[in-house]
């Protein structure tokens, strides 16, 4: 295998995705899979470009020209998105001061990268939010005689108060929650980071009467507040089972309210919380902090979605043939079978 100084590409890689990234970063499976499938794409890619075997790829290959041309291959042949496109760039800049901080002659190829930008979306994000009348009639759905029911409610309440991914629902045990006259609840977000978000008056009335029918005295405090029991034992309820009854709550309140979207997902909930505190005066530094945003420029977005929101409202009540209508728009892995390698170095 050609080597670009003293280190080769793929031991960089496996050094990454297998020690680097899960045991000194301590990253969450989902983010280490986003940051495997961009480098896996990106090798595959010059592989075909250059035509030669995987094994023969290089740091030296890994050109201004051939990212840029990487990038354009994901929007253009892979349909992906631009805020897709900037995340896979993203990887494999992070992917290269890694490897530049242990083999200083990478350097170079970490400098090339500088000259491929970042690119600006042809129009900004507009994400989806649910109105509170839509959400009344989806947790209204729940059957509360029933303990599935009374179960699925609380956890709709619980997501929505705390504005959580469905990861962090998931991993919620009883000792990170705290309930006193100022209640939290510490959720576990991505990269290992925690943070505390309060809870309100009701939704600590709901969890208290939650607690008295799923953890009974004595409990284990290291138990997950959310489980399923399979075969007699208590497991962490999953994550297609949240996105199943979402979405069955979701389709039978439709029928009762014409405000509910027709895919009901877990994220959902979390988008809606931050838009109701943004439209109800909260700044959005203090949001970007209850989200648990790295950036404050990702919570930006809903900034830009209420915006557009109003601006949809007025075009709607103004009639076409008024003049103001038109104004309105705005080394150690030498080995040919592709699939090893892959498998060898963390990419499969």
């Amino acid at each position: 295998m050609n080597k670009f100084g003293n280190s080769t590409l793929f031991s960089a890689i496996h050094d990454y995705l297998k020690i680097y990234l899960p045991k000194q970063r301590k990253l969450s499976p989902n983010t280490i899979r986003s940051y495997r499938e961009a480098l896996e794409l990106l090798v595959d890619f010059v592989k075909k470009q250059r035509s030669i075997p995987l094994q023969d790829v290089t740091f030296e290959m890994l050109t201004a020209e051939m990212i840029l041309a990487y990038l354009d291959y994901l929007e253009d042949e892979r349909r992906c998105s631009v805020a897709t496109r900037n995340n896979r760039l993203a990887a494999i800049r992070a992917f290269l001061q890694y490897a530049s901080d242990r083999d200083v002659t990478i350097v170079v190829v970490r400098n090339e990268l500088k000259k491929v930008p970042v690119k600006k979306p042809d129009k900004a994000e507009v994400i989806g939010y649910m109105s509170m009348a839509a959400i009344t009639a989806i947790v209204a759905r729940t059957d509360v005689a029933t303990l599935k029911g009374f179960r699925d409610r609380f956890f709709m309440i619980l997501m929505y108060d705390t504005g959580a991914r469905l990861q962090e629902m998931i991993d919620i045990k009883l000792c990170d929650l705290r309930i006193s006259k100022t209640s939290t609840a510490t959720l576990h977000g991505k990269g290992g980071k925690t943070r505390s978000v309060p809870l309100m008056e009701k939704t600590v009335q709901h969890l208290q009467k939650y607690l008295t029918l799923f953890h009974p005295e004595p409990y284990n405090r290291n138990d997950n507040l959310f489980y399923t029991i399979i075969r007699g034992q208590k497991s962490p309820i999953s994550a297609s089972c949240i996105r199943l009854f979402l979405k069955q709550y979701g389709e039978a309140a439709r029928g009762y309210c014409l405000e509910v979207p027709e895919n009901v997902h877990p994220h959902l909930w979390r988008h809606s919380r931050a838009m109701h505190l943004y439209q109800q005066g909260m700044d959005l530094s203090l949001i970007s902090e209850w989200l648990g945003h790295a950036n404050i420029e990702t919570t930006k977005v809903y900034a830009h979605a209420d915006t557009e929101h109003k601006r949809k409202a007025i075009a709607a009540a103004t009639q076409p043939g008024n003049p103001l209508y038109e104004k309105l728009n705005a080394a150690r892995f030498t080995v040919t079978d592709e699939d090893t390698l892959k498998r060898l170095t963390g990419l499969r």
